[in-house]
């Protein structure tokens, strides 16, 4: 008995001290990368220095300021996602800093979405406005990767490195037999034709309908990327089709052989070409700065910016970013009440001269779309708002924006989708035949019991449900109309849940500009009429260390179970989204993939 006492505590004793070790490498981490984060000391740049671009971590509008979300527990390695904002501006910096005489861009995999990635293409093709360089390398060039390397004067691959040029796909997973081997009936009303965010749970393939819109979208985004190429490279839109449909890239031969890229180098070649571009000799070190060092580098030192970090003007920038829920925002949605609360701090702060308003949204409850959107015309009535879409702006993610005084988008983000739906999962069957579960009940009136999973609706239910769904959708059109200067009967023809990229909202008026975040902000800076400005993000974040404490646990579980998890989790995530959706929706179609 005492050697199993003394067994049992030597492997207490063990499992605690890793545990003491392994909070102290937590505790080690976490503070190095806050240290970091708060060094304000401007990095040193010598003269005939390139700037080394490469994107290893994720894009994002807004990441997060919690440190444990972005360590990978199996490797202990910081994930931390780069924002958006940062890349655009220090590029922007690059640009009027004459110690940098140039880009090398690095790019091995692209972690964002169509948007983001013309956001940043954008940039660069301003940056080549100053005369300097950008050369571009890869070992393997995906589409979207070598749609942004395009941009650059001189491409190389590596001479056994791959191509991938086959044009656009979108998937859309469908639920309905799974749905119909667990007994469980999904009820479904909509309003809009096209509003196909319902059709994964009621067919097993697209409606002529969604197949039309999802055919424009891709179509429209594949015409664009061919166009950019085109004028980039000097290979006619005609004969880029010809690649992808032929799949003539099939080696990095092929991609020199068609004027795709340049030459096929190593990357010491490469190395070599930018020490001879930057007049580096003999056996010298090429001089590089890496994009996030620039952070450190002030936006005052921009050429002709208006940004004074003590200027009494503010410019607020709130981003609304994911499902739209009622309550808080968290794990990725976008909460009504922490946004509503944003947009009207901003809009009693007299310091606060415009409101830019980031939308990167599918959409999801209308009713907290509603509430959103009032806060929106309630600050349009005293300051400039400004609408910025990122990836994506449809549905409740429109709804928000209509009201703003101008809407920017991207040529690529995915807009639209002005319909609404509702949703009743009956899972009577599955609870009767595949759990031997029975349910009986007692009402004080004729539908106590309904909307509920436990039966079928009547269709006295369905009526008033579908009544429900047509006052919204009246709502939401009138509203869209009011805000963009449209008839109610224009809205719904271009309405009925129908989703568009930015071109063609531009062209239908639901946006007015085609443009990214800073050109959003540089346009209310303007309408506000400032000589300066500094710029304030919304809503406040989180502090990271309560909300580390609080996510421990299950942070630690998710990575530590591994990267298979990671890879089902989408999936996992789609099949319980299913089971546990109910109510009414402006949403977005689920889970359109685009490849």
């Amino acid at each position: 008995m005492k050697q199993f006492f003394k067994f049992m505590f030597a492997s207490m004793l063990g499992f605690s001290l890793t545990i003491f070790v392994v909070i102290l490498l937590l505790i080690g981490l976490i503070s190095a990368i806050a240290s970091a984060g708060s060094d304000d000391e401007a990095p040193k740049i010598s003269d005939n220095t390139v700037l080394h671009i490469q994107f290893e971590n994720a894009i994002q509008d807004r990441p997060s300021n919690n440190p444990l979300e972005n360590i990978d527990f199996n490797t202990f390695e910081n994930k931390t996602p780069m924002s958006l904002k940062n890349i655009l501006d220090n590029i922007k910096k690059a640009k009027s800093d004459e110690r940098i005489e140039g880009i090398y861009l690095d790019i091995s995999m692209l972690q964002a979405n169509m948007a983001s990635v013309e956001e940043i293409r954008n940039e660069l093709v301003d940056f080549k406005e100053s005369g300097k360089f950008i050369v571009s390398y890869s070992e393997n060039f995906g589409q979207s990767e070598y749609y942004l390397s395009s941009v650059a004067d001189e491409i190389y691959l590596n001479p056994a490195g791959e191509m991938t040029f086959k044009g656009l796909s979108a998937q859309v997973m469908f639920f309905k037999d799974m749905l119909g081997r667990l007994d469980i009936d999904m009820q479904v009303i909509r309003h809009g034709k096209f509003k196909s965010a319902i059709e994964p749970f009621i067919r097993e393939d697209m409606s002529e309908a969604n197949r039309e819109q999802v055919s424009m979208l891709v179509n429209t985004l594949w015409d664009h990327m061919t166009q950019n190429i085109s004028a980039a490279r000097s290979v006619s839109t005609d004969q880029l089709n010809t690649i992808a449909d032929e799949l003539l890239i099939r080696s990095a031969k092929d991609a020199k052989e068609y004027n795709l890229v340049d030459d096929l180098k190593y990357e010491d070649e490469v190395i070599a070409l930018l020490k001879e571009r930057t007049s580096t000799k003999g056996d010298d070190k090429l001089k590089t700065i890496a994009l996030k060092k620039l952070n450190k580098v002030r936006a005052t030192q921009i050429a002709d910016s208006k940004i004074k970090l003590n200027s009494k003007n503010k410019v607020a920038v709130i981003f609304a970013e994911g499902e739209i829920v009622s309550g808080q925002s968290s794990d990725g949605k976008m909460g009504s009440e922490t946004i509503a609360k944003a947009i009207n701090k901003a809009r009693k702060d007299d310091k606060v001269k415009a409101i830019v308003l980031r939308v990167n949204s599918p959409g999801g409850s209308a009713l907290a779309s509603d509430v959103m959107w009032r806060e929106v015309v309630l600050a349009k009535a005293e300051k400039p708002v400004i609408v910025s879409m990122g990836g994506v702006a449809a549905s409740g993610g429109y709804y928000i924006a209509c009201a703003a005084d101008k809407i920017f988008a991207e040529a690529s983000t995915i807009t639209g989708s002005i319909g609404v739906f509702g949703l009743i999962p009956n899972m009577k069957g599955m609870f009767n035949n595949k759990l031997g579960i029975n349910i009986d009940r007692v009402n004080t009136n004729t539908f106590s019991d309904g909307l509920t999973p436990f039966r079928p609706l009547e269709e006295k239910e369905r009526a008033a449900l579908k009544s429900m769904i047509e006052d919204i959708y009246g709502d939401f059109t009138q509203k869209v109309a009011d805000g963009r200067g449209m008839t109610q009967a224009n809205v719904d023809s271009i309405g009925q849940g129908r989703v568009w990229t930015g071109i063609n909202a531009k062209e239908i008026g639901l946006v007015d500009e085609i443009g990214g975040l800073n050109d959003a902000i540089a346009f209310a800076v303007e309408t506000a009429a400032l000589e300066d400005y500094r710029l304030d993000e919304m809503p406040v974040q989180e502090d990271p260390f309560e909300k580390m404490l609080k996510e421990f646990s299950s942070e630690v579980k998710y990575q530590i179970l591994g990267e298979d998890i990671g890879k089902a989790e989408h999936y996992y995530r789609n099949i319980k989204s299913v089971i546990s959706t109910k109510g009414i929706y402006t949403r977005l179609p689920v889970d359109i993939i685009i490849d």
